[in-house]
């Protein structure tokens, strides 16, 4: 077992072990609530049901409720359906929620806790990887618009995480690939043995018998010494948002159809050009991102022809400060910096690098 204590105002622990069902009841339990609300995708309904048992054994009164998948989850009507049966269910300031699911659950369950009653707990437990080593630790909470991704929301932070990594041999293929960008970025921006460990076998880096436990535990010490000292984005922070400029434009021309990780591998690319075209990185760093990336069967190219529908996307992106596009960039790898108000033909040149 491996425990991870995230500090900051309201420290908690990020548990990654096996078989924590169990555990997570136990937790429960001892932040004194009556009353658990477990909100979970329709993918994962059995272990669902498993965990309410769990659950139910501390003596906990437990509601089970199902919503849409993926980023259909996020839309206003999700939070609206679960505000209406905590209230048919009289839960108190006291009562909990557990965000067992992807990225998509732990982001909204997390918003409705941090909203239902000023706030009430939250306890994280993500089943793809992509939740595991992003969205379920760290705080950060939120629902899309149609102006863009996680643009209403809260930082809320749970009271624990706890990361199964037996849920890993359940997982397709894609799942954690895609999951495996937000690793990668960790790597660029803090971690070099991780990337290291890409260079030097990727598909042990996609194994839960290999390198990918180690990874995670890895990316998750990263976010958890990032938010931690900067829980709500006022500086360091902002580093974990490497790739994610471009990646949030590309989510949202697809109308989120795309699988965010494939959109942030697009968006580390598009941020390595541009970089490179700065002086900020040379040319070899570039060629490490597209190898990586590659490797592991991550998009490293965009369709051409929409360079002005993702630009007004970047726009919107919740960095800019008044009215101008910042980017998190790198100077090398474990080194980052801000590079902010581009101009457009420098946007344009990034996006025709990576177009094809």
């Amino acid at each position: 077992m491996t425990t991870i204590a995230v500090n900051g105002p309201a420290p908690y622990e990020v548990v990654i072990d096996q078989g924590l069902d169990a555990r997570i009841a136990e937790h429960a339990k001892a932040t004194g609530a009556d009353k658990v609300m477990v909100v979970h995708q329709p993918s994962i309904a059995a272990p669902a049901a498993q965990l309410a048992k769990h659950l139910q054994a501390e003596g906990l009164q437990v509601v089970v409720e199902e919503v849409p998948d993926a980023e259909a989850g996020k839309r206003v009507a999700t939070p609206i359906m679960l505000w209406d049966r905590l209230g048919e269910e009289n839960f108190s300031r006291t009562d909990a929620i557990v965000g067992l699911g992807g990225g998509a659950v732990t982001d909204m369950a997390g918003f409705v806790a941090a909203t239902w009653m000023r706030g009430i707990k939250v306890i994280q437990v993500p089943t793809t990887l992509l939740a595991m080593v992003d969205a379920a630790v760290g705080g950060k909470t939120g629902i899309n618009t149609a102006a863009g991704k996680n643009l209403v929301g809260a930082f809320h932070e749970p009271s624990a995480v706890f990361i199964d990594l037996e849920r890993l041999r359940t997982l397709p293929a894609d799942e954690i690939i895609a999951g495996s960008a937000e690793i990668i970025k960790t790597g660029f921006i803090h971690d070099p043995v991780i990337i290291e460990r890409y260079e030097q076998d990727p598909a042990a880096c996609l194994d839960p018998d290999g390198f990918l436990p180690e990874l995670i535990a890895r990316s998750v010490a990263v976010k958890a010494k990032v938010v931690g000292e900067d829980l709500k984005e006022a500086g360091l922070r902002e580093t974990l948002n490497y790739g994610h400029t471009f990646g949030h434009a590309v989510e949202l021309r697809e109308n989120y159809s795309w699988r965010h990780g494939k959109a942030v591998a697009v968006g580390l690319m598009f941020i390595a050009h541009l970089s490179h075209a700065r002086g900020l990185i040379d040319a070899s760093l570039v060629a490490q991102h597209e190898r990586i990336l590659h490797s592991i069967g991550l998009p490293t190219t965009y369709e051409p022809g929409h360079f002005d529908e993702l630009y007004q996307a970047m726009t919107r992106d919740k960095k800019n400060r008044h009215g101008t596009i910042r980017f998190v960039a790198l100077t090398g790898v474990g080194s980052t910096t801000r590079l902010e108000g581009p101009s457009i033909d420098e946007l344009r040149a990034a996006y025709d690098a990576i177009s094809q």
